[in-house]
């Protein structure tokens, strides 16, 4: 599985957001410090305004700030929000043509595997991604998660 261009560009800008919570932030600079595309940025921008995610302030001095506390924003929340699907094999696809479908065992193991990478996921939140995070707390959670999965 890979994560869309789009998907990879909210979790960057969310980050870089959530390490300056003292201030807007505008798609400008957040480009510049990722070498991302503006227009690309703006499309991110916008999907995480509509989601709830960020609040943007128009105008000069304008920019955008978290709508949520780092803790809060969950990030199997924010991936599974900004993926267009999850459909790692065309057997997935609403409109699939597979000539397995019903045969085959591959879909089941598959689709575990996408429900443990999302259940991975839900197990953090942007907090602990964020320089100066109690790192102890972030690798207890992915053990417990990992626990989870396992079982």
């Amino acid at each position: 599985m890979r994560l869309t261009m789009m998907t990879d560009y909210a979790l960057r800008l969310l980050m870089y957001v959530a390490s300056r919570q003292d201030r807007l932030c505008t798609i400008a600079e957040i480009a510049q410090a990722h070498e991302i595309s503006e227009a690309h940025l703006m499309k991110v921008t916008h999907q995480l305004g509509l989601q709830g995610w960020i609040e943007t302030v128009r105008g000069k001095g304008g920019g955008m700030r978290l709508a949520h506390a780092p803790a809060q924003i969950n990030l199997g929340a924010v991936v599974r929000g900004i993926e267009p699907d999850f459909d790692l094999v065309e057997c997935f696809a609403t409109n699939s043509q597979c000539t397995l479908t019903g045969r085959c065992r591959l879909a089941g193991v598959l689709d575990g595997a996408m429900r443990g990478f999302l259940a991975y996921l839900d197990g953090f939140t942007l907090a602990d991604l964020l320089p100066g995070t109690d790192q102890s707390l972030a690798a207890g959670r992915r053990m417990k998660v990992e626990r989870r999965i396992r079982a």
